[in-house]
């Protein structure tokens, strides 16, 4: 169907639309006409993607003058394949609709690991190994001995890639990562340096959120898009974790081990080259002395991670004099190896901030601020000047160089926490030495500076007001959006007390009950005897995980429960959990039922969608507050405080709560779909942490399901599963209910005409 916002004509390729999207889109045309960022919560199920691609893709066509540029980022290649499907019939469509001008290049990028086609290559199981395995083929001074001898192995599709020079471009057309190694096998060029080449001509790019969140990443992959871009972060509920993450650092006795081995084999390759090649090390010296900006005349097959601290302006600055020399800057990394072998040698916890911590590394190692600064940069300078191509196994000491440089970089936002064990297994030793970062602005600060428009947008970022306070920034528009549905077919309970009247939750002096355990697996036993198909349950933490299902094993309810279904459980092993989800559809497809026993924060609670009878019933059981004791934690609620005056309980319900609403939203996916939501806690009564959940979740949850016990919800999910099995009108309208919930052309013309979008919520 084809409609205008305003002066804009959008091109969407049904021929139905949902109100909730309309109105999503006209939020993001006033965005991208302030030529700002937003924050738009919106359900799952109601054709987030499908909106954002129309009227951006849309947007841009009715300003030729300016094309804006859509940068869409994804947390899994999962959901940037399904992105890319989505945009192969958006593209299809405008083509039929109004000819080659709608043509556009639209692309997919992903690791060599997903995008090569080089068999000896892929052998390689790791992605490190296959970066690597990739660099020993196509290094510059690697191809150069292979032209002389045809003997030394080199890359046949980057070869052919070099060969082809201008040619070597993507015709128009929207490229999964499929498809472009298609291409590329057709072609003969490497798929992966021809994506990585087309990325600045695409309309449209989609890749992980890394690609612009994390500065060693970035600056490769995204310095040369244009500020003239759409930056679309797709479910950024956990945005704030990413950035942190990017710029956090652990050295454990492992890194320090393999550390000490790297700089042997460094050692080992400037005495080699002393004795060839001088004149080598001595171009590398007299090239230190004018500043390390050289990374742009470098082949793209030599680029390495960029340098992990932001501030670009040290490429400029003239290396320090003592880290100029080859054996003088490995001189420097053995003590610095030293001094944190030294700082793991602890047996009690100890907390520093980074000025302290840099000023003990020049008392006691001798090393200023300016030479940690530079030692990532200098040891990218001297690993090219060695010609070192096993990357992957430099890995340790490339580490302690990104902990130098951030740790002499940043004065704010850090810590640095040595811990001698994990606290929740004391009795094994395992000392980690830790650079966390707190401040997640640090990281998407350059995001938001940089490009024109900033979309963060999901179906759980409520409270929606906290977000620019931890990433800081002001929206031009925070909206969150209600879902319109012909039938009730969202069912959230708030269960606080079993059959017995006892009270349930997880808090920690209540969760090792015997009478909490009883009535959560009471809970489950009577739900698997009326829901059919398949049911989810979440727990807070593995560990709480084990604890009951073993409870429940020895008091027989497992056996009961598997009389009604099968039970299956997620692991901290991929290939496991990977096994135990094709089981449990199988079980669910077949009529058998089953049951999956999963983790908040888990990756099947972040990923995978229960959609249909794969999920009838979701059962969050209680409050998946993060580790409370955590030091980590602790530092960065304690920075908080301080820097953003956002208090520690205010924090936390925040993160448990949108972390218990990205699982319990796994079970409704399209309106078409139903599900009920058992919030299994008594402090989900309270209105102070209810209220914290996602506002079309709120909409569904009556007061009446708001303090049940056992037999109460069994009793409310019998009568919600025979209402639901009756047939129902699919487009709204009828029934008496008044409000359609899926426009046509006429009733979308006529809803501009009339201005009365805002009375349909």
């Amino acid at each position: 169907m084809k409609f205008t916002i305003e002066e804009v004509t959008v091109y969407f390729p049904y021929d139905n639309i949902y109100p909730e999207q309309y109105s999503y889109m006209v939020e993001l045309k006033r965005t991208l006409d302030a030529k700002g960022h937003c924050l738009l919560e919106m359900p799952t199920g109601t054709g987030k993607t499908i909106a954002l691609l129309s009227l951006i893709t849309s947007y841009t066509l009715s300003k030729p003058q300016s094309p804006l540029k859509l940068i869409y980022c994804t947390r899994t290649v999962h959901e940037m394949e399904k992105t890319l499907a989505e945009l192969r019939l958006l593209h299809d469509y405008m083509v039929k609709s109004i000819g080659p001008a709608a043509k556009m290049l639209a692309l997919g990028l992903s690791s060599r690991k997903n995008l090569c086609v080089n068999s000896r290559v892929l052998a390689a199981e790791s992605r490190d190994s296959v970066d690597a395995g990739c660099r020993k083929l196509t290094a510059s001074w690697v191809r150069a001995v292979a032209a002389e001898n045809p003997d030394v192995p080199s890359c046949e599709f980057f070869e052919q890639y070099e060969r082809a020079g201008d040619a070597a471009v993507l015709p128009p057309g929207v490229y999964t990562l499929q498809d472009l190694r298609v291409f590329g096998k057709q072609k003969g060029w490497c798929p992966y340096f021809l994506a990585r080449h087309m990325v600045q001509f695409a309309n449209v790019v989609v890749y992980s959120y890394q690609y612009l969140l994390d500065p060693k990443v970035a600056a490769i992959i995204s310095k040369e898009m244009q500020k003239e871009s759409v930056v679309v972060f797709d479910e950024a509920h956990n945005i704030d974790n990413v950035c942190i993450e990017a710029l956090s650092v652990s050295v454990r006795k492992q890194t320090i081990d393999g550390a000490r081995r790297n700089i042997n084999r460094m050692r080992q390759e400037i005495d080699k080259f002393k004795a060839t090649d001088a004149g080598r090390l001595r171009a590398e010296y007299n090239r230190l002395v004018e500043g390390l900006a050289l990374r742009g005349d470098l082949p793209a097959a030599d680029g390495w991670l960029a340098n992990p601290a932001l501030p670009d302006d040290i490429l400029k600055e003239a290396v320090p004099g003592n880290i100029r020399k080859a054996e003088h800057f490995v001189q420097v990394l053995r003590r610095l190896v030293q001094y944190l072998e030294g700082r793991l040698e602890t047996e009690n916890v100890e907390k520093d901030n980074p000025v302290s911590f840099v000023s003990a590394i020049l008392n006691q190692a001798g090393i200023d601020q300016k030479t940690l600064k530079f030692c990532y940069d200098r040891l990218h300078s001297l690993m090219m000047t060695l010609e070192i191509t096993d990357t992957d196994e430099f890995l340790h000491v490339q580490t302690i160089c990104d902990f130098a440089t951030l740790v002499g970089t940043y004065a704010r936002g850090f810590s640095i926490i040595i811990e001698p064990f994990d606290e929740r297994m004391p009795h094994i030793p395992d000392p980690v030495l830790q650079l966390c970062c707190h401040d997640a602005s640090l990281a998407i600060r350059p995001v938001f500076e940089r490009f024109q428009s900033v979309v963060i947008t999901s179906g759980t970022l409520s409270p929606i007001d906290l977000y620019p306070r931890l990433l800081n920034f002001h929206p031009v528009v925070s909206r969150s959006f209600t879902m319109s549905l012909t039938r009730d077919c969202i069912c959230p309970m708030v269960l606080t007390r079993g059959s017995d009247q006892l009270p349930v939750s997880t808090k920690f002096d209540m969760r090792s009950d015997p009478g909490v355990v009883r009535n959560y697996g009471r809970l489950l036993l009577e739900m698997a005897s009326v829901v059919p198909d398949g049911i989810v349950c979440f727990f807070v933490s593995y560990s709480y995980m084990d604890g009951i299902v073993n409870s429940w094993n020895e008091s027989g309810i497992l056996r009961d429960i598997m009389q009604y279904k099968l039970v299956l459980i997620e692991t901290q092993d991929v290939v496991e959990t990977t096994l135990a989800l094709d089981n449990y559809r199988r079980a669910c497809d077949c009529g058998r039922g089953a049951i999956f026993f999963s983790v908040a924060r888990g990756k099947v609670a972040e990923g995978i969608d229960f959609d249909r009878h794969y999920g009838r019933l979701v059962i969050m059981y209680g409050v998946p507050f993060q580790y409370t004791l955590s030091k980590i934690l602790l530092a960065r609620l304690e920075y908080l405080r301080e820097t953003f005056q956002i208090k520690e309980g205010d924090f936390l319900t925040f993160d448990a709560l949108r972390q218990a609403a990205q699982c319990v939203g796994r079970v409704i996916r399209s309106k078409a779909d139903y599900g009920m939501m058992i919030f299994a806690d008594k402090r989900y009564s309270r209105h102070d942490k209810r209220s914290k959940l996602p506002g079309w979740i709120l909409s569904h949850l009556r007061d009446a399901n708001l303090n049940l016990s056992t037999d109460m919800a069994v009793h409310i999910a019998r009568e919600f599963l025979r209402k639901m099995a009756q047939p129902y009108d699919k487009t709204g309208g009828g029934g008496g209910s008044g409000r359609k919930t899926l426009l046509s052309q006429e009733d979308l013309e006529k809803i501009v005409f009339e201005g009365s979008m805002n009375d349909m919520f």
